[in-house]
C-alpha cells in the first residue's frame, strides 16, 4: 500500500471520529507537521477548530516513541490537574493506532538553546512559572501503571548502555564516570508521574504562563529527581559550550530548584541525579555525532557536539568528586 493511500486512509478515520464533535462542518485537509521525532503527526481543521493527530507509522509496531495510545492515556489522567495539557478528543485503536487532540496556540522555546528574540525578563517568568508545574505534575496521583517504576538503578543502566555505543574518541572520560555513578546509586524515592524531558522547549507558552506541556513520548511512573535534574540542566547556557546563548537574568540552579521546593526540604542525593542528566545528554548528543558521521543521518550541525560532550562528561565528575 502506498504511502499516499495510507495517509488518505487515515483521514477519512480521523473525520469520521472527529465528525461527532462537528456534525455538518467542512473538514481541512490532513496536514503532515514537521519537526516531530516519534510517529506521525498531523493538522487537521473542522469547521474553525483545529487539532493536532498523531499516530502509528504504517508498518511499525506501536512501541516506546510510537506507542500513541499511551500518550493519549496520560494526556487523559493529566485532564483537569493543575498540568496544563492538550485536550484528547477522539482515540482510535485499531492498527495503525492514532488520537487527535487539540490544537493549543503558543510558543516552545529553550532560552539557552534555541534562537529567539524574546525578552529576557519573559525567558526568567517562564522559567519560573514552569517550576511550578513540574511540582504539580510530581504531586499528581495517578492510575496503576503496569510497568515497572523507573528508579536510579533502572535508568544508570539504560544510560551506560547508551554511552557505551558512542566511540570512545567522543566521549573522553565517561568510563571514570559511568564507573562514579555506579559506585554511589542513592535509594529510589516514592514514584511519581514524571514527563521524562521536562523543559521549556517541551512546553508550549502564550505570554508569562504555560500553556501545555506537550511532547509525553517517555513519560513514566518513577523517582522525581530524574524529571527535576534534568530541568535544573537547561538553566544555564554555559552547560552547552558552542551551542548555548547566554539569557541575563534567568534564574541559576539553585533558584528554579527553590521554585520547585517551595519550602519542602530538598530531596537527598539531587548531586547524582545532576551529574546523571549530563551523563544523558552527552550520551545523547554522542549518539546523535556518531549517526552523522556514519552516514544514517547526514547533520553537519552535529559537528557542534564535541565541547559540549566533554564538558557534560567533565562537568558531571566534578559534581560527584568529593568536597574537601
Amino acid at each position: 500500500m502506498s504511502t499516499a493511500t495510507e495517509a488518505t486512509e487515515l483521514a477519512a478515520r480521523v473525520r469520521a471520529q472527529l465528525s461527532v464533535r462537528h456534525p455538518g462542518e467542512p473538514f481541512g485537509n490532513l496536514r503532515t507537521l514537521p519537526g516531530g521525532h516519534s510517529g506521525l503527526t498531523y493538522a487537521i481543521t473542522a469547521g474553525t477548530t483545529s487539532y493536532v493527530v498523531k499516530a502509528v507509522p504504517p508498518g511499525q509496531r506501536p512501541v516506546g516513541r510510537n506507542d500513541v495510545l499511551r500518550q493519549a492515556r496520560v494526556l487523559n489522567m493529566l485532564a483537569g490537574s493543575p498540568v496544563p495539557v492538550p485536550q484528547v478528543a477522539a482515540v482510535d485503536e485499531h492498527e495503525p493506532a492514532w488520537f487527535a487532540m487539540e490544537f493549543v496556540a503558543g510558543e516552545a522555546v529553550e532560552p539557552v538553546l534555541d534562537e529567539h528574540r524574546l525578552d529576557p525578563g519573559l525567558c526568567r517568568t517562564r522559567m519560573l512559572a514552569l517550576a511550578d508545574v513540574l511540582r504539580d505534575l510530581h504531586g499528581t496521583e495517578t492510575e496503576p501503571v503496569a510497568e515497572p517504576p523507573l528508579d536510579p538503578v533502572g535508568e544508570l543502566e539504560r544510560w551506560t548502555r547508551t554511552m557505551r555505543a558512542v566511540p570512545h574518541e567522543l566521549r573522553p572520560g565517561a568510563e571514570k564516570l559511568l564507573d562514579a555513578l555506579a559506585t554511589r546509586v542513592p535509594s529510589a524515592t516514592p514514584p511519581v508521574l514524571t514527563h521524562g524531558d521536562f523543559r521549556l522547549g517541551n512546553v508550549l507558552c502564550r505570554g508569562e504562563r504555560p500553556a501545555a506541556v506537550v511532547d509525553w513520548e517517555i513519560w513514566a511512573v518513577g523517582d522525581p529527581r530524574i524529571d527535576l535534574a534534568w530541568f535544573l540542566l537547561f538553566a544555564d547556557h554555559r552547560n552547552f559550550p558552542r551551542l548555548g546563548c547566554p539569557v541575563p537574568g534567568l534564574p541559576g540552579e539553585r533558584e528554579l530548584l527553590a521554585a520547585y521546593l517551595d519550602g519542602r526540604p530538598e530531596p537527598p542525593a539531587l548531586d547524582w541525579f545532576r551529574a546523571l542528566a549530563r551523563t544523558k545528554m552527552a550520551a545523547i548528543m554522542g549518539h546523535n555525532l556518531r549517526r552523522h558521521r556514519e552516514g544514517k543521518h547526514h547533520d553537519p550541525d552535529q559537528e557542534r557536539l564535541p565541547p559540549t560532550i566533554a564538558a557534560m562528561i567533565r562537568t558531571a565528575r566534578d559534581i560527584l568528586a568529593p568536597r574537601p
